[in-house]
């Protein structure tokens, strides 16, 4: 604990310890003095210890307590030569308070005149004296997300917090950016020509077009002697060595010598100085200086035309406020955005000379009628207030060519707009207009752009048939238009509509060269006539069933995109041709002599029916750049047509059914990207002597080896060849690719221990691309093994521009979430925490960037019975996880941006925060939610969405992606893409491809996670590993369609297993003792009697009112299992255990799915059929009790005998492997569970059976008498009666059952 400053004992401090003395202190406020070190790297503060208990104690009894950090000022100065006078320096104070305590108290208590108060490491507001620190730490907080009193009291507490919000005691003054210094220290200065005057120390400063020289030593409250060097002279002293002569311009010029230590000082000043002298500065940039006030040294520079203010804490009434602003007499442009000055500053309708005013976000609700005193205005920018009406006087400003009103409360267009006839545009994104009145465009002659996007535009009104020659663009966007008739607008070139409810579109054709109607319900699109000069048509994701006919006759088309409609057909004279997502068969073709005409050059066709015919139409067009034809049913690609696409650059087969690429890709010299992966090619295609090759995937194929050159091009960066099962790549081939920047491949699989487990439920696969980007901004997280292996973490970070944070979410989060679910269990509560608190880990990394980031917790469901896990997802931004349940998507997330959540998007604009036009907040990110970002605070916050879902026995897989992946595939598409796909990389690689050939250019990732939350992935020994057992026990199992055959996979079943290569009779050798009625644990190990049994969530411990019997220690096991249970029933017969001679049976109820089965008479209804698809998972049991004796009958349900005899993981059902490992049918008489249920029962809970035949004891049928006992067989077992169950016999007691092992 640090030192402390002794206080009186009241309410606002805790108790005195007792060796402290007390003393009075002014304000009876804590203060604990911290010593604080400063890492270098980070720039950030460390504590080296803590306040102690006493203080916690005082924090704990009221959560309206906290502490401020206060912070001590630290100037830096840009020398030449470092005194410990203006050396940086560190001091902390914690300091205990309440949330009434205002700031005038804790300055009374620390001497101070004020505290000022820094957000993310950026603007300084100097606080009221009325205001409450601590209230405002508490404010901030919970607008971050934080909705625990107590969790709030103990996150004010976290010096980490410094990085977005800190208090200080003294105004940081950084006075190399505040008075734009150039140069400044201490020289020796003579004032004059002459030698009258002695030389002296003096601070001397650079700063502007001025030269300022303190009146005193290493002092700058004195007088400060202010020489303009605007038109003066900079000369050489030749009488004294590095001297310099500074002298300003005019009749009473005065001069000062300036004598430096060194040369390279001297030629320096000299250097800066000559630029000064020759060159007017007219311009200063003073934004983001948290100014109260203009500083005083400005106003020496008389030549100052242009000032920018922008972000800032100007005042009114101050020495250096707005009022004083009129002394600028040059001034032409004024930027005052973004200083929350609530009231418009009349005075500044004075100053005459203006032509550029921007006045954005204040705050203002009206504004004053002087402002038609601003003749000479020309550029008004009024966005992000509160305005509703424009004053008639502003129609005097004849010159105003620039009216900016967007992201205000206007409801209509402003009459004025009629009278300002310099004006072309009608700038009003962000109001409140609800109606289109084309009347009053057509009266307002001047008007050629109309930007209305991001209203409440529904309806359109058209007061009469005249025409409009004026507008030439206009931008409806992110409205709720239903129908749009423009056919009035006969000038009309370019229009945006996208994102409104358009069913039908109407346009004139004179002009029009630009139409973007994406993202409607558009059936019909109407142009008339037909455009001549219309190059770009894009209309995605509408419902359209063909391409319009007008856009066939349309000669100038190069750019058509009408992807995710409905089409059959397309055409393709045009350059740029995207019609993935349709449901094409075929392609038209170039008719004779068009081939060299053809001038189309990107050509995507993604996710079609397109069959080998299509091949020979690509013939036609030479000039193809881009190819796509990934998920099509591509068998073959004719090496005599690919030699002719010589222009090829990008070419992607990707999912189709290819077993080769064709040699004559040799002869496509430009080509730089191949994609080619989940496909049947066996043989490495000729790509490494290619002169650009950059890209190649070839991954999940069934490569078995690569033939590859001496010398690799230089130009190959990415190889990818994960996947391809049978690839052995030898020792010299890694070298060779070792230069490569990027080398994707399968990993060698490991032995299965007891130390590394695979669990059965999940499996994951990841894909990520870089796109058309140089550098890779997205980052995922995976970890299958979380929490001692009770759950799983997946996560993917979307860093949209930034690598930084999205590595830094990657390595950091996981560790935050396993802290913070261990402090709770309520799945909103510790997933927020989770969002928040890495949200400020990122520190000042944070404070410029930002990312999105999705969350994905599996863990056991212990609220949910009748669940075994729950899935728990929390997101911000752009990444969104969607749920395979039953076939159909369930998404889980839930998109934080400006074009798909209106709420959100209503929010940030009622925050009045300027939302650019490519719908970005303040030109930074289409996000509202995310973390980082913290100078966006308050429009960016990182509370994420959360949403929790019991999974069940219909989840199939999880899709994690980023926004390129969801903004080019739908939920449905991408579901139905992978839910067939057995190997998830190969599922992830898929989506990926879809979305690149969908025209995605930017980074894009995925992950699949497959889902097994079934009974077959029961691994009741906790983490899959085995209880301790006799020499020779394995712990073995099997994943749900694995992904790589090759790589063994491991969990364990209910009991543990027997080794393959261990036969049966060699175990039960072992374990025969445990069998007899003594308990004998000979052969077992002395410590597992005692220990408890350890449980999947799948079967929680039994409660003390059902009958649980406990498993057998071991079971029979077989190559043939495909499941890792039992070879003979495909699910485990607990207590089956063989010794030597006979076979003894245990009855367990829980282990096959009995659990409470006395209760259940409608059992078979619960349990869902199995997949057609897939072998045989598992045998389903039903027990029937029998008279009073204490065993079953475990009949198969739904399954019928000849189904199991074609499942090869149950052809063993009706086959014994023995210890000689033959196999031997197993005919009815000799069932083993029929034998158990009339065997005569036993204290031991164990029933003895008749004697296990061995193979050479067996009753041997001659060839001839073989039908004949067959059939004889088959009617003893139709003839023999079923027992049937009796009520009396379901009510056993469990005491009758012995739990003996």
């Amino acid at each position: 604990m640090g030192e402390v400053e002794p206080g009186p004992a009241g309410p606002l401090e805790p108790p005195e310890p007792p060796e402290a003395p007390a003393s009075r202190r002014p304000g009876g406020i804590r203060v604990l003095k911290r010593n604080m070190k400063r890492n270098g790297s980070r720039n950030c503060l460390n504590r080296r210890s803590r306040f102690g208990s006493r203080e916690r104690d005082w924090l704990r009894e009221d959560v309206k307590r906290g502490c401020v950090y206060l912070y001590g000022a630290d100037t830096t100065t840009a020398t030449t030569t470092t005194t410990p006078s203006v050396s940086s320096s560190s001091d902390l104070h914690l300091v205990l308070c309440t949330v009434d305590t205002p700031a005038s108290e804790i300055c009374a208590g620390e001497g101070k005149e004020s505290l000022y108060l820094q957000l993310h490491g950026d603007l300084v507001r100097r606080l009221e004296p009325t205001e409450r620190p601590l209230q405002i730490v508490y404010d901030y907080l919970s607008r971050l997300g934080y909705d625990d009193p107590v969790r709030l009291q103990e996150e004010a507490t976290n010096p980490d917090l410094g990085c977005m919000l800190r208090f200080y005691g003294e105004k940081p003054c950084h006075m190399d950016h505040l008075d734009r210094i150039l140069l400044s220290g201490i020289y020796n200065v003579r004032k004059g020509k002459t030698q009258l005057h002695k030389w002296a120390e003096r601070l001397v400063v650079l700063c502007g077009t001025c030269l300022i020289v303190s009146s005193v030593k290493d002092c700058q409250t004195g007088k400060m002697h202010i020489l303009p060097l605007v038109g003066g002279k900079v000369e050489e002293v030749k009488r004294r060595q590095y001297s310099l002569a500074f002298s300003s311009a005019g009749a009473q010029a005065q001069t000062y010598h300036v004598s430096f230590e060194t040369l390279t000082e001297y030629q320096r000043w000299q250097r800066q100085a000559s630029k000064v002298v020759s060159q007017r500065i007219s311009t200063v940039d003073l934004s983001c200086y948290s100014l109260e006030e203009v500083p005083e040294h400005l106003f020496y520079s008389q030549d100052i035309t242009y000032l920018n203010l922008r972000h800032n804490f100007m005042q009114l009434e101050r020495p250096g406020g707005l009022d004083t602003l009129y002394k600028f007499s040059q001034l032409k442009g004024l930027n005052l955005s973004h200083n929350k000055l609530g009231l418009f500053p009349v005075l500044l309708c004075e100053i005459s000379t203006l032509t550029e005013l921007n006045l954005s976000c204040n705050g203002f609700h009206d504004l004053p009628s002087q402002i038609g005193n601003l003749l000479n205005l020309q550029t008004l920018c009024l966005d992000g207030n509160f305005l509703t009406t424009l004053p008639e006087e502003l129609g005097n400003l004849q010159q105003l060519s620039s009216l900016g009103i967007s992201f205000n409360n206007f409801s209509q267009i402003p009459e004025v707009y009629e009278k300002l006839s310099m004006l072309d545009k009608v700038v009003m994104a962000g109001n409140q207009l609800e109606v289109l009145n084309l009347g009053l465009l057509n009266r307002m002659s001047h008007i050629k752009h109309v930007d209305l996007r991001m209203n409440h535009l529904k309806t359109m009104v058209i007061e009469n048939l005249e025409g409009n020659k004026y507008i030439t663009h206009m931008d409806l966007r992110d409205n709720q238009l239903t129908d749009l008739d423009l056919s009035s607008l006969c000038s009309l070139e370019q229009l945006h509509c996208e994102r409104n409810q358009l069913r039908e579109l109407t346009l004139s054709g004179f002009s029009l060269r630009t139409l973007y109607a994406n993202s409607n319900r558009l059936t019909t699109v109407n142009v008339y006539p037909v455009p001549s000069l219309l190059t770009s048509l894009e209309l995605s994701r509408n419902l359209l069933e063909c391409v319009p006919d007008w856009a066939c006759e349309a000669k100038k088309l190069e750019i058509l995109d009408m992807s995710y409609n409905l089409l059959t057909e397309i055409p393709v004279s045009l350059r740029y041709l995207n019609a993935s997502a349709n449901s094409l068969e075929s392609l038209p073709s170039a008719c004779a002599g068009e081939e060299s005409l053809s001038a189309l050059q990107l050509l995507y066709l993604t996710n079609n029916l397109l069959t080998d015919q299509c091949v020979p139409v690509l013939v036609g067009h030479p000039h193809l750049r881009i190819l796509h034809l990934a998920n099509n049913q591509l068998q073959t690609f004719p090496a005599s047509k690919l030699n002719k696409l010589e222009q090829l650059e990008e070419l992607n087969l990707s999912g189709n059914k290819l077993k080769t690429i064709p040699t004559t890709i040799a002869n496509c010299k430009r080509l730089h990207t191949l994609v080619a992966h989940s496909n049947n090619i066996s043989i490495f295609p000729e790509i490494l002597q290619l002169p650009q090759i950059q890209f190649v995937d070839l991954s999940c194929n069934d490569l078995t080896e690569i033939l590859i050159p001496e010398a690799l091009p230089a130009t190959l960066q990415d190889l990818d060849l994960t996947g391809n099962t049978n690839l052995v790549l030898e020792h010299k081939t890694l070298d060779t690719f070792s230069h490569i920047t990027t080398l994707k491949i399968d990993q060698k699989p490991l032995p299965t221990t007891d130390s590394t487990v695979t669990s059965t439920f999940w499996s994951h696969g990841l894909a990520e691309m870089a796109g058309q980007r140089n550098k890779l901004c997205v980052s995922a997280l995976a970890v299958d093994n979380f929490a001692e292996g009770v759950g799983a973490v997946y996560g993917v970070f979307d860093g949209d521009r930034n690598e930084e944070l999205p590595r830094l979410l990657q390595c950091t989060m996981a560790d935050v979430l396993l802290e913070e679910v261990q402090q709770s269990t309520h799945d909103t509560v510790f997933m927020a925490n989770t969002f928040l608190v890495s949200h400020r880990k990122l520190g000042m990394a944070g404070q410029k960037l930002g990312s999105s980031a999705l969350l994905c917790y599996i863990r056991p469901d212990t609220a949910d019975a009748a669940s075994s896990f729950s899935l728990t997802v929390a997101n911000v931004g752009t990444c969104q996880a969607v749920l395979c349940r039953g076939g159909k998507p369930v998404p889980l997330s839930k998109v934080f941006s400006l074009e798909q959540d209106a709420e959100e998007a209503q929010r940030v604009k009622d925050q009045k925060a300027i939302i650019t036009e490519d719908n970005k907040v303040n030109g930074v990110t289409c996000c509202t939610r995310m973390l980082g970002c913290t100078y966006l605070y308050p429009w960016i916050l990182p509370k994420p969405h959360i949403s929790s879902t019991p999974l069940t026995i219909q989840d199939e897989l999880l899709i994690l992606g980023n926004k390129a992946l969801w903004e080019h595939l739908s939920y449905t598409e991408a579901v139905n893409a992978v839910r067939h796909v057995q190997d998830p990389l190969a599922a992830a690689k898929k989506l990926c491809t879809l979305a690149q050939s969908y025209g995605c250019q930017d980074n894009v990732g995925a992950m699949v996670v497959y889902l097994n939350i079934g009974e077959e992935g029961c691994t009741c020994e906790m983490n899959g590993l085995s209880l301790p057992g006799p020499v020779g026990f394995a712990s073995t199992s099997t994943i749900k369609d694995p992904p790589k055959p090759t790589t063994p996979s491991s969990s364990s079943g209910i009991a543990s297993e027997f080794s393959s290569e261990m036969s049966t009779s060699e175990v039960s050798s072992e374990v025969g003792s445990t069998a007899s009625d003594e308990h004998n644990t000979v052969g077992l190990d002395a410590g597992l009697l005692p220990r408890p049994e350890r449980r999947c969530s799948l079967h929680p411990t039994p409660t003390s009112g059902v009958f649980q019997r406990q498993p057998s220690c071991a079971t029979f096991s077989s190559n043939q299992s495909d499941n890792g249970l039992d070879s003979d029933d495909d699910q485990p017969v607990e207590g089956v255990i063989t010794n030597g001679s006979k076979v003894e049976v245990e009855v367990d109820i829980h282990c096959c799915r009995g659990r409470d089965l006395e209760n259940s008479p409608t059992l078979t209804e619960n349990f869902p059929a199995p997949c057609p698809e897939e072998h045989v998972r598992g045998l389903f049991f039903r027990i029937r009790r029998q008279n009073s004796v204490n065993s079953g009958i475990l009949l198969p349900l739904n399954k019928d005998k000849m189904e199991l005899q074609k499942s090869p993981s149950t052809s063993c059902l009706y086959g014994k492997k023995l210890s000689n490992g033959s196999i031997v049918p197993l005919e009815d008489s000799l069932n083993l569970i029929e034998v158990a249920t009339e065997a005569p029962k036993k204290k031991t809970g164990y029933f003895a059976a008749p004697t296990q035949l061995e193979p050479e004891d067996q009753f041997v049928v001659p060839r001839d008498l073989e039908e004949e006992v067959r059939e004889q067989m088959k009617q003893h077992q139709e003839n023999r009666p079923e027992p049937e169950p009796n009520e009396e016999d379901r009510t056993e007691l469990p005491e009758e059952f012995d739990t003996a092992l």
